[in-house]
């Protein structure tokens, strides 16, 4: 046998892909100084804990939770919030991560690619959670050198998680290539907890690499024909992938410098045609201050004015003493994002996750019953039911307007404009309700406050006690108080003997 090796010989360590260079840089370097984008974060911060709690009502969700094997018990696990469940820290990220974006109500970035940068709290929150729980426990060894966290480090957290998933979105589009956007959840998530767990720069380096080079997620499952419920849970996946890959750089394994521009072998010439990563703006809070809320609607965002404009016209129908039965056809101009993922005039509904991502489905339902609601994309739903929304939907067109589509691109503006016409079946053509601005948008943010707070109130009610609910609401509304609490001592307040 020969003693000679076939493998290339050995060289000095290549210095790593400078993209992920500026990543590390940003996470252990820059100091955070913005207080909007900061009262920004606490309102996603409950937002966010608020849409995870209301997908617990929905068995499609919850079964999916818990541990993998029933009945193992955890030391000083993460506490899954609205549940019994005490988790490892892995799997303790994939349950409130799925959680956060089962019913596609929590926050949004709209760009070349798009995405929910508040699915990284999946990561973030039970990192967080564990580590203070092992930390307290006085009979496990110490994490992150013994570091307590706040609710205020989890809203740093989320602003730099924001800021990763949010620039990396602005100039280059997985979707493009058929990656979907967790990808981003992934490396965002692994940037920030690898120095939540006391990763050195060179080591959050080797992370953020181990982030790039595993597997990433397709997006067919979220188009038709293979529409289905994965893309609910996708996020929480890559909140435990960047668990699981920052945990191993722990324990001492290495990275892979050269991970993105390495050629043949390289992310880019593997999954990006050959392209380079290109950013329109330096790492900061930008992202967090301009981030979208869903406020009024668990539809997927570039629907949002479809569906507000759709509430305009039912409530103007009906002063007409008119109502959808009347209505022979819609047009909707609309910006090409829109056209690309949710245009799907002619395709079957078959589940939810086809109703929840066509817009000329939850147009016509706001049409027809004047409401759009999570309960209104389930198979046995009186709205799936009904053979008026189905055959609206039919009859509702979308046309790409160049100029909204220059304006969703604007960074001075990143509007996500529907403008709806109907005509009725007596000839008569109503008034072109346009939006260009939905309400959980930064050019409405005043006058969305309220109504988030309002949204966390409802969707925290069947959870808890009325005294319970408003002890949680008054929290949330003193940022001195919330800033302040440990990461373990506020989830305890959401803790649970069973799921609702």
């Amino acid at each position: 046998m020969s003693p000679h090796s076939n493998a290339p010989a050995s060289g000095p360590k290549p210095e790593y892909d400078p993209e992920i260079k500026d990543m590390a840089d940003y996470i252990h370097n820059y100091t955070l100084n913005s207080e909007l984008a900061l009262d920004t974060a606490r309102y996603v911060f409950l937002d966010t804990l608020g849409c995870g709690l209301k997908a617990l009502e929905f068995e499609s969700c919850t079964k999916l939770l818990g541990p993998t094997v029933p009945g193992t018990t955890v030391p000083n696990g993460v506490k899954v919030p609205g549940t019994p469940y005490v988790l490892d820290p892995i799997n303790g990220a994939f349950n409130i991560g799925a959680m956060i974006r089962w019913l596609d109500f929590n926050d949004c970035w709209l760009a070349a690619e798009w995405g929910h940068p508040s699915d990284n709290l999946g990561a973030i929150l039970a990192v967080a959670d564990w580590v203070n729980r092992t930390n307290k426990s006085g009979t496990a060894e110490k994490l992150a050198g013994g570091k307590t966290f706040t609710v205020h480090d989890v809203l740093e957290g989320m602003i730099k998680a924001h800021e990763i998933q949010g620039c990396l979105a602005l100039e280059n589009s997985f979707n493009r290539v058929g990656l979907d956007h967790v990808v981003n959840v992934k490396v965002a998530s692994t940037a920030v907890i690898s120095k939540m767990l006391g990763l050195d720069e060179e080591q959050t380096r080797a992370a953020i690499s181990q982030a790039w080079v595993d597997g990433q997620s397709m997006r067919t499952y979220r188009h038709s024909p293979n529409t289905m419920s994965r893309k609910s849970w996708a996020a929480g996946d890559a909140c435990a992938r960047a668990v699981d890959m920052t945990l191993k750089v722990l324990k001492g394994e290495g990275g892979v410098p050269t991970v993105l521009s390495t050629p043949t072998w390289g992310f880019y010439d593997v999954n990006f045609g050959g392209k380079k990563f290109q950013f329109q703006r330096p790492y900061g809070s930008y992202v967090m201050e301009n981030v979208l809320f869903k406020v009024s609607y668990p539809a997927e965002f570039h629907s949002q004015t479809a569906v507000e404009a759709a509430e305009r016209i039912h409530h103007k129908l009906k002063a007409m003493g008119k109502s959808a039965e009347d209505i022979e056809l819609v047009k909707n101009r609309t910006h090409e994002a829109c056209i690309r993922i949710i245009d799907k005039q002619f395709k079957p509904m078959t589940n939810y996750a086809d109703r929840d991502h066509c817009v000329q489905y939850m147009a016509a339902v706001m049409l027809v019953f004047g409401r759009l609601e999570a309960g209104d994309y389930p198979d046995e739903s009186e709205a799936a039911q009904s053979p008026l929304v189905e055959s609206l939907r039919q009859r509702i067109a979308c046309v790409e307007e160049p100029q909204f589509t220059t304006d969703y691109h604007d960074p001075a503006k990143r509007t996500i404009t529907n403008a709806l016409t109907v005509t009725l079946k007596d000839g008569t053509v109503l008034e072109e309700v346009c939006i260009e601005a939905p309400l959980g948008h930064r050019l409405r943010r005043e006058e969305a406050k309220p109504v988030i707070l309002e949204k966390y109130r409802r969707h925290i009610e069947p959870h808890f006690s009325a005294e319970h609910t408003k002890k949680l609401v008054d929290l949330g509304n003193d940022p001195a108080a919330l800033y302040k609490m440990a990461v373990d001592e506020y989830v305890d307040l959401y803790a649970k003997d069973k799921i609702l």
